[in-house]
């Protein structure tokens, strides 16, 4: 009896390692603070925000592309949310004002990488501005692949009735309340797989009144906001077995004037934030150069999605978890020759250096031929380009290391 005991325990302790070793579910749900600038943030009082970055972090990022250069890229709404869905700059996904006139579909959002990958995958947006689902996403696109989304509650701003328009903008931040229940609703409930959070009422204020008592408030709203959908994301936690991934950001800064506007390249209206529960961070996310094209990347590594090598080598970002073997990829002149530098993150590493004069794939969305030079340690940091590759007008330059892929342009400015 006293074996059959022991042997009873042992197949239970047997059993409950490999209960224990069952991976969790990933989960990913990202929110959109429109139009807060970092310095504001940092000023107002937001104790949901500051709980979730003590899980995880508090960065200072930017958007709007690079400087004088071809991925230039304007700091409005509607561009900075393209640039985080595709993880490339308008340059390539063709979105350079809140008209949303003519995207390029063929640079994926994240939520066609997950769906290519897993048609299973539930899809959740929750978002006080209809377009973000009809024309960014493109939802129901014959470009988009016909991506459908299983939760979605958005295009209030349409709806007088339940939300009428008022001159002090109240009904935006009522539709922002609503929003933001309707998302932990669905969250607690449901639990999507990848979901897409965006409240629009501190641009409105920012807008209106810039930098001012106002404007505090208003993140004060926009954080307990967020609060109510941290919860149900820990409620999640404690009674599913899901790993989430919370993501909170904002798509431009402010002016330097008086806080009112936005839209150029000022290092207030690029300057950007991340919030996040993601505790194994990477040293790019603290390096001070994290940018928005870095999100898309980070979002599809966590979940375990692989991104077709084509696509990979369009992207503008690199994920903020886990190894990287390079980040930031630039042209540089010296004297009469040309360079691509590099930060490098990796010291034993070979990295793969290429180039096309074509760009078949905005166009098309196949791949471009690539014509490999030469294999460099990584820890180099750059490379000198021959001069019959340099001295063509248009020359796309590709990175592959064994942990992520990048790319630089000689082209010029938009």
């Amino acid at each position: 009896m006293k074996n059959l005991i022991l042997i009873a325990v042992f197949l239970i302790g047997i059993n409950g390692i490999c209960f224990g070793q069952k991976e969790q579910e990933k989960k990913v749900l990202f929110i959109i603070l429109d139009g807060i600038s970092a310095d504001n943030l940092e000023r107002v009082n937001t104790p949901h925000l500051d709980e979730i970055a003590q899980v995880g972090g508090y960065c200072r990022a930017y958007t709007g592309g690079v400087v004088g250069t071809y991925s230039e890229t304007p700091t409005i709404s509607a561009v900075g949310y393209n640039s985080l869905l595709t993880g490339t700059w308008a340059n390539k996904h063709q979105v350079y004002g809140n008209s949303i006139r003519n995207p390029n579909y063929h640079y994926w959002t994240v939520f066609r990488y997950l769906k290519e990958a897993r048609p299973e995958a539930k899809l959740g947006i929750f978002s006080t501005w209809l377009d973000n689902r009809t024309k960014l996403i493109g939802e129901s696109l014959p470009q988009t692949g016909n991506l459908k989304f299983d939760y979605s509650f958005d295009g209030f701003e349409l709806d007088t009735l339940m939300f009428p328009h008022d001159q002090e903008r109240r009904f935006i931040l009522n539709i922002d309340n609503y929003v933001s229940f309707q998302a932990a609703h669905t969250v607690r409930e449901k639990g999507p797989d990848l979901s897409w959070v965006y409240l629009e009422y501190t641009d409105d204020m920012g807008h209106r009144f810039g930098d001012s008592p106002q404007t505090d408030l208003a993140i004060q709203y926009a954080d307990w906001q967020v609060g109510r959908i941290w919860d149900a994301i820990q409620y999640r936690q404690r009674n599913f077995a899901e790993d989430w991934m919370v993501l909170v950001t904002t798509d431009h800064g402010r002016n330097e004037k008086d806080g009112k506007g936005h839209g150029g390249q000022t290092d207030r209206e690029r300057g950007i934030w991340m919030v996040t529960n993601l505790k194994e961070l990477n040293s790019h996310f603290h390096s001070g150069s994290a940018a928005m094209v870095d999100i898309a990347p980070t979002i599809l590594r966590f979940l375990n999605v692989s991104i077709p090598v084509d696509h990979q080598l369009e992207m503008d970002g690199v994920p903020l978890i886990g190894p990287l073997s390079f980040a930031n990829v630039k042209l540089s002149m010296e004297g009469n020759d040309t360079w691509v530098t590099w930060k490098p993150y990796s010291k034993v590493e070979k990295l793969k250096i290429g180039y096309t004069e074509k760009d078949e794939f905005e166009k098309s969305g196949m791949g471009d031929p690539i014509n490999w030079m030469t294999d460099i340690e990584v820890s180099n940091g750059k490379f000198l380009i021959p001069k019959e590759v340099s001295s063509q007008s248009f020359l796309k330059l590709v990175l592959k290391g064994e942990h992520n892929m990048g790319n630089t342009w000689k082209a010029n400015s938009k």
